[in-house]
Order: structure tokens, then sequence, then C-alpha cells
């Protein structure tokens, strides 16, 4: 009888301590499966300088951020290698600044064979300029110049189908891609949403107070007219009631004589005083035209090449600020 007890008593513990230790498993089990994914290991790639600083503001210490073309190369015609396919292959997150200013992306990701890979476009809902469209909008010349000059277009066969990209280059229109950003990385890491909303709600404050800097210097010299290396400050330009000439479309193309033609023809009849050309541009032909023109020559940068710290765009555009400051005095 004592046994018999024993045993029984015996039995009912292991089967207490199997329901038990089920029951914990199954508890571990099911936190596992519910846990949300953090941040804390996604692979973020942005394309290019512009859109990679905007990227860096919004993340801040949740997570790493990597480029895919390094500062200083060109985009507009940049030509991928086999390191930029395997770090698209990797990434979870792509960021791009689109309206056709990555002309190599598709290619490059269907070549990466990511098929988790997400994508946001930092234009997205952005109304661009049409460059053939409002490029010489504020000019009065005449219509065979236009005719010549979109012929002169046609021969070297370089434009953005999708209209301007440089939108990063309008504070105002960088508020909007910083908003972008924010939102999607907000529904792709839902974990980290008040830390985005935080950080771009910051970055944004300072966006506003640049464009409030911009419109408060070039108020006085509204309406004036500048002369670029390549046709990339028309946001700019339209925001604060100046008026962009280019010697070239994209920094690729070649200076030929119809473009020296048009710049001295606008030099002339706006009474120019200053050629902004970019930093690294080596061109002779530039500063020839600077000399013939008896233009001064200031620095302009479009911010493709300089440093990855957030901060630096607005310390390159309130050096761009300065610049047309002085060109338009």
């Amino acid at each position: 009888m004592f046994f018999h007890l024993f045993k029984k008593s015996k039995i009912d513990f292991l089967k207490s301590s199997l329901i038990s230790s089920f029951t914990y498993l199954s508890v571990i089990a099911c936190n596992t499966a519910t846990t949300p994914p953090t941040n804390s290991s996604s692979k973020i790639v942005t394309t290019f300088l512009p859109v990679h600083l905007f990227t860096k503001a919004v993340v801040g210490d949740t997570g790493q951020v990597d480029i895919l073309i390094s500062p200083g190369m060109e985009v507009h015609d940049y030509q991928t290698t086999p390191d930029d396919a395997k770090l698209l292959a990797q990434a979870d997150v792509l960021v791009e600044n689109g309206l056709g200013m990555e002309e190599f992306l598709s290619g490059l990701i269907a070549n990466a064979g990511n098929s988790k890979l997400q994508q946001i476009n930092a234009s997205e809902g952005i109304k661009v300029i049409e460059e053939e469209h409002e490029k010489h909008e504020h000019e009065e010349e005449e219509h065979r110049h236009h005719d010549e000059h979109e012929h002169e277009e046609e021969e070297h066969g370089h434009h953005h189908e999708e209209g301007d990209p440089h939108v990063w280059l309008d504070p105002v229109l960088a508020q909007q891609q910083v908003g972008n950003i924010r939102d999607a990385l907000i529904e792709i890491y839902p974990s980290n949403a008040d830390s985005y909303r935080s950080n771009a709600d910051a970055y944004i404050q300072q966006l506003q107070q640049l464009d409030n800097e911009f419109q408060q210097t070039l108020a006085p010299v509204k309406g004036c007219k500048f002369i670029t290396f390549h046709d990339a400050f028309a946001y700019l330009a339209r925001r604060y009631g100046l008026q962009q000439e280019a010697i070239v479309e994209i920094p690729e193309d070649s200076i030929t004589p119809k473009n020296i033609q048009r710049v001295q023809q606008v030099a002339n009849r706006y009474q120019v005083k200053a050629l902004l050309t970019e930093p690294g541009i080596q061109d002779k032909r530039v500063q020839q035209i600077s000399r013939d023109l008896n233009l001064t020559l200031e620095a302009i940068d479009p911010l493709e090449s300089g440093e990855t710290d957030p901060q630096y765009y607005f310390q390159a555009m309130g050096r761009n600020l300065e610049a047309l400051a002085r060109a338009c005095s």
C-alpha cells in the first residue's frame, strides 16, 4: 500500500513537472515569435551624398547608413561595380533621390538579386521643373535662339528624362525629402518611430532656418541673373526669385562654341558680374570665359562631394549663399 501511494505520487510529480516545462517553453516560443524586428541589424544604403546626409540625420544613432557612390564621384554617368551589387545584395533598405538622377539603379538592383530590398524615393510627391520648359522661362530671347539651344542639347544627348532632379539644393524641398525618408523608415521600422520623428524634426527646423537666411539675404537682389557651370540650381533660383543660366546641362557635357556664345549674350544683356563654377572643376575654358567676359569666378557647391556628416549640408549651403550674394551684389 505504501509503495503504491509512493509510485502514484512520483508519477503525478513527473506529470506536473512536464506540464510546467512545456508551458514555460511555450511562453518562450510565443514571445520569440511575436517580438517585432528592430533596426539594430538593419542595413540601410543611400545612393549619393545629399540623400546620405538626409538619411543619416533621420536615422541618427539607431542604425548604420552606408553610401553607394563615394562623395566626389560623378553621379550622372556613374558606372557600377561588383562591389555595388554585393552591397545591395546585403542591404535591407535603399534610399535614392529619384527623378532620374540615379539612372544606373535599375540594372544594379537586378544584378543584386535582393528580393527583400525595400526602396525609398526621397523625392516622392515633389513637383519637378521640366528642364526644357522652364530652363529659360525668365529669358526674353528670340525664338531662333531657343531653337538653336534645343538643337544643341540634342547634339550632346544628355538630359534628365524625368525633369530636373536637383531638388536637394532648395532648402524647402530638402525638408520634403527629409520628411519622405522619415515616413518611409517609420513604416519599415516602426519600433524606431519616435527617434525618427525627433531627429527629422530637429533637422527640418535647421532647414527652415536656412531657408529664412536665404530669403533675407537674397530678397534685395531678387531677379539677379547668375551663370553656373552646370544646370543644377534651377530650384534654388526659382525659390528665391533669381535666374540661372548654365554653361552645360550636366558636368560631363563638352563646352561647345554655342555654349560660349549663349553665355556671352546672357552676360552682356543682363550685366552678369560673376561666373559660379564648382569645387573640383578645372576646365580652362571656364577660366577663359571668365577672363573674356570680365566675370569674377565664384565657387558654388551642388553637394555631390564633401563630408558625410549631416551638418555638412548647412556648411556648404551657407557658402553657396555667400557666393550668390557676392555674385548678385
